[in-house]
């Protein structure tokens, strides 16, 4: 059963994390979020950002989506 998460659920997600869940590199990653096709990460800090959890989910749902319906994804 797919459901949304709610803002108790969803959990900031720094780079390290990101890489291992994603299999991308940081160049990757920065890469598609420059162009559009990744989630932005949010400012934690003066130096510091990281990825709410939902918005990856998502995106990593919508990439085997395109994959299982023949589509391609922006690489």
């Amino acid at each position: 059963m797919s459901r949304t998460a709610t803002p108790l659920e969803t959990q900031l997600l720094r780079l390290p994390t990101m890489i291992r869940r994603t299999g991308l590199s940081r160049s990757s990653i920065y890469r598609r979020v420059a162009a559009g096709t990744f989630p932005s990460p949010v400012k934690i800090g003066e130096r510091s950002c990281a990825w709410a959890s939902h918005e990856v989910d998502a995106w990593i749902a919508a990439t085997i989506a395109l994959r299982d319906g023949g589509g391609r994804v922006a690489r």
